[in-house]
């Protein structure tokens, strides 16, 4: 198979994608984009894990599965290319992070400026039909996104893992059972349904700066203007 992946990733990751469920998974979406409008476009899909390094990763941010409207996912959870209207979900995680760190609304939606520091935006589930969210849940991915996880668990070098939301959260117990090393920090998914039931006030963006600090790493520039 063609590299899926332009880093270390595609070695970390390489013997998944002959495994019957990946490939099973493949023909799924492939079929769906045949028949369906899905999102992020094709080559988006795996945006997050060319955006961040598998060494480099200091930050885990998952969330559930892509945005469901017209230009809005690209592949890395919670980001919009630039000039994309923000989301709800997103316009909630900035205003958390002036709450948190007193950082301004940006312009742009994007978040490369934080993948470029670290922290890999990931979802459980990694497409989605247009105007239908969670509509690719149980096709595949979160077995795909489960090995994941396991890969970043098993290395040495602690990662701080952010988990927004129930989907996100079931990751938990492979975190704990490879890497009582690592920290996680939970939270309810920042969408306006569940926002208001906890997420407002977590101060993540601070809180993942204090455990970068007490590992003496440095911290991450989380304002985006």
């Amino acid at each position: 198979m063609k590299n899926v992946f332009n880093n270390d990733w595609q070695q970390i990751l390489a013997e998944e994608f002959d495994k019957p469920y990946y490939e099973q998974l493949r023909k799924k979406v492939a079929q769906e984009f045949k028949i369906a409008t899905i999102y992020p476009q094709l080559e988006d899909v795996m945006n997050a894990f060319n955006s961040v390094s598998y060494k480099d990763v200091k930050v885990v941010i998952l969330g559930q599965d892509p945005y469901h409207g017209p230009g809005q996912a690209h592949g890395m959870s919670f980001s919009v290319r630039k000039g994309v209207p923000h989301p709800p979900s997103l316009r909630n995680i900035f205003l958390e992070l002036h709450n948190d760190l007193g950082c301004s609304a940006p312009t742009d939606g994007s978040l490369m400026k934080w993948a470029e520091q670290g922290v890999f935006l990931l979802n459980t589930v990694l497409t989605v039909r247009k105007g239908e969210a969670n509509s690719h849940k149980g096709i595949g991915w979160e077995l795909f996104t489960d090995v994941v996880i396991e890969k970043l668990a098993q290395r040495q070098d602690p990662i701080i893992f952010v988990l927004w939301g129930r989907p996100a959260q079931t990751k938990e117990s492979i975190i704990h059972k490879l890497g009582s090393h690592h920290a996680i920090i939970k939270a309810p998914h920042p969408s306006p349904l569940s926002a208001h039931r906890g997420f407002f006030g977590s101060k993540p963006f601070s809180k993942i700066n204090d455990q970068l600090r007490q590992w003496e790493k440095q911290p991450i520039n989380w304002c985006l203007n």
